[in-house]
C-alpha cells in the first residue's frame, strides 16, 4: 500500500511540477516526503525531476539524485503524450511496469506527478487513471484559473470519482479567480486549498515564500493524506 499524493491535472502544462515543488516545500519537515515522476516525455526540453529539486531547494544541496527525488522510471524523447512517445522510442508502457518501479519504505509519503491530464494513454488500453488506480493515492488537481477551468476541473473530478478515488484537493494556478474558486467548490464539492500566482520570476525563494503563507493554510493535505 502506498501513501501520499497523486498530482494531476485539468490539462498540459498547467502547473503540476510547481504545485508539486509547493508540496515539497509546505510538508517536507513534517513529513518524510519522496517525489516522483512515473512518465516523462520530452526529456530532451523537459526534467520535471530536475525542476522540482531546483524550486524545493534540493539542487546542489548534494550530489544527484536527492534522496527526496526518485528519479526512476519511464524517460522518453519527443514531447507528445506517453502513448505515442513509447510507441517512437519502439516500446510499450504499463501501468505494472511503473508501479513495480516503486521502492520505499513504509514511512516514504510519495508525491507522484502525472503527465497531462486523468485519461492521457498509456498505451492502447491504459490511461493515467489506471495509473492513479493502481496507486490509489488521493489525488491533487492543479487547474487553471481562467475561463473554461470549471467545466474542465469538474470533468476531471467526475472522472476520478466513478473509478472511487479520493480528490484531495485543488489549486487554482493564475490570476485569483473568486468566481470560478465558488463554482468548483459548489459543483465539483471539492476544496480549492489554494489560489498559486505564475511566478515572475519563478525562483526557489518566491514559490517557498508563498507556499509558507499561502499553501493550503488549514493542512488539509496533510490531515487527509501525508501524515
Amino acid at each position: 500500500m502506498f501513501r501520499g499524493l497523486f498530482v494531476t491535472g485539468t490539462d498540459t502544462n498547467v502547473g503540476k511540477t510547481v504545485v508539486s515543488a509547493a508540496v515539497m516545500l509546505r510538508y517536507g519537515a513534517e513529513a518524510p516526503l519522496k517525489y516522483w515522476k512515473p512518465v516523462q516525455t520530452g526529456i530532451e526540453h523537459d526534467d520535471d525531476s530536475r525542476e522540482v529539486a531546483r524550486l524545493a531547494g534540493m539542487a546542489g544541496r548534494e550530489a544527484p539524485p536527492h534522496p527526496a527525488i526518485y528519479d526512476r522510471g519511464v524517460r522518453l524523447q519527443h514531447p507528445v503524450s506517453p502513448h505515442l512517445a513509447a510507441r517512437l522510442a519502439g516500446t510499450r508502457i504499463t501501468v505494472r511496469s511503473l508501479v513495480e518501479h516503486m521502492n520505499g519504505d513504509a514511512r516514504t509519503r510519495w508525491i507522484v506527478e502525472g503527465a497531462g491530464g486523468v485519461l492521457v494513454p498509456i498505451n492502447e488500453r491504459e490511461t493515467m487513471a489506471d495509473l492513479i488506480c493502481a496507486l490509489d493515492l488521493p489525488v491533487l488537481i492543479a487547474a487553471r484559473s481562467t475561463l473554461g477551468t470549471i467545466n474542465h476541473t469538474l470533468m476531471t473530478i467526475e472522472v476520478l470519482r466513478r473509478r472511487m478515488l479520493r480528490v484531495a484537493g485543488v489549486v487554482m494556478v493564475g490570476e485569483p479567480n473568486d468566481e470560478n474558486r465558488l463554482a468548483i467548490e459548489t459543483y465539483g464539492a471539492a476544496e480549492v486549498i489554494a489560489q498559486m500566482p505564475h511566478f515572475d520570476p519563478l525562483t526557489p525563494d518566491a514559490l517557498e515564500r508563498w507556499a509558507t503563507a499561502a499553501f493550503d493554510r488549514n493542512g488539509v493535505l496533510f490531515v487527509g493524506a501525508l501524515r
